[in-house]
């Protein structure tokens, strides 16, 4: 870790599910934050969870990284020779069938973020990483949401409108509608909701350090409609909606076909992209940067970041996982909860 600790955000992570690849992901980059390299986090890290979680992740990633226990987070003598660790007790990894969904597994998740939350509404966390979870056994482990970024809305009493944004190193991508059916999305595309989306892409790539923001926004209907010939959406909502923000000093452009737009972003015209709908985007991004992006909650008063990928069920316990995502996240929190400090 770099020597002034404390002038360094405080990041808590969450070891993912322990039926997956997060443990040994976890501990491959607290391993690296521990020998203080370029590659280090800028970040304080403490690891909220079960102790024994993060035993099976060094078992899985054949590494050993000293850790202490602390009851509290105000308690940590923060050093660079060891990991400090608030050991819920919540989950005895053995208890549960690894590389499958495990309700016990995803009600750990659920329980251990949720304490994160508020440790992070209390102003003892500047913001939370975590590895990769399982929505179906988050779930089925008893927290009802659609996905976890519904979730942590309710739990930080957020209202109004918040997304997920997916960020890989050539751009951001950010959505109108994101989990919902294909047929219920198209409802949703709303000048509204586009605007609010175009905002939200708007300050979060600022806070990224993009001091004035270049947007794409994508077409909804192949070619763009083809000038009405199959579907008017481009005419009738996305272009008034995008010229609207333009008066306000947003930098968007479009509606341009989806098809060619992750071209424009990947050469450098844009910072972020707009999407009307989830797999618009994600095929792209998972495309260009499978092992490096990162998924942000934003919108909201905590920073959430965690890797796009997911829990690898296939790659379980070979030693192989790949922590680049997760060290990307840990860095695009550190760089979030920074700006949020200085607003």
């Amino acid at each position: 870790m770099a020597p002034d600790m404390h002038a360094q955000p405080l990041v808590g992570l969450m070891l993912g599910d322990a039926t997956g690849i997060g443990p040994e992901i976890a501990v491959k980059l607290l391993s690296t934050a521990l020998a203080a390299g370029d590659d280090a986090p800028p970040a304080r890290l403490a690891v909220v969870g079960d102790a024994r979680v993060l035993e099976l992740g060094m078992r899985d990633a054949g590494i050993s990284v000293p850790y202490q226990i602390y009851p509290r987070l105000d308690q940590v003598a923060w050093s660079a020779d060891h990991i400090p660790v608030i050991d819920l007790a919540n989950l005895d990894p053995a208890s549960v069938a690894r590389g499958e969904v495990s309700p016990e597994s995803g009600r750990a998740c659920g329980d251990t973020l949720k304490y994160m939350i508020d440790l992070a509404l209390d102003g003892q966390l500047d913001g939370i990483c975590f590895a990769p979870l399982n929505k179906a056994a988050l779930h089925s482990g008893g927290w009802h949401f659609t996905d976890e970024h519904q979730m942590f809305a309710h739990l930080t009493g957020h209202t109004g409108f918040f997304g997920e944004m997916n960020v890989i190193p050539e751009f951001a991508t950010f959505r109108v509608t994101s989990h919902v059916a294909l047929r219920a999305a198209l409802d949703m595309i709303t000048p509204e909701r586009i605007g609010l989306a175009l905002r939200l892409a708007h300050a979060t790539l600022r806070d990224m350090g993009h001091e004035h923001p270049r947007i794409g926004v994508a077409a909804l209907n192949p070619h763009c409609g083809e000038n009405g010939l199959f579907g008017d959406e481009e005419i009738t909502t996305i272009r008034p909606t995008v010229e609207t923000l333009r008066a306000e000093g947003i930098d968007a452009t479009g509606p341009i076909s989806s098809d060619t737009i992750f071209i424009k972003a990947k050469r450098g015209d844009f910072d972020g992209v707009v999407m009307m709908y989830h797999d618009q985007g994600q095929i792209a991004t998972k495309l260009l940067g499978f092992n490096k992006g990162v998924t942000v909650t934003a919108g909201l008063k905590t920073v959430f970041t965690t890797p796009a990928h997911g829990t690898a069920f296939d790659i379980l316990g070979q030693g192989k996982a790949d922590p680049g995502a997760l060290a990307h996240a840990v860095r695009l929190a550190a760089m979030l909860a920074g700006a949020a400090s200085r607003r």
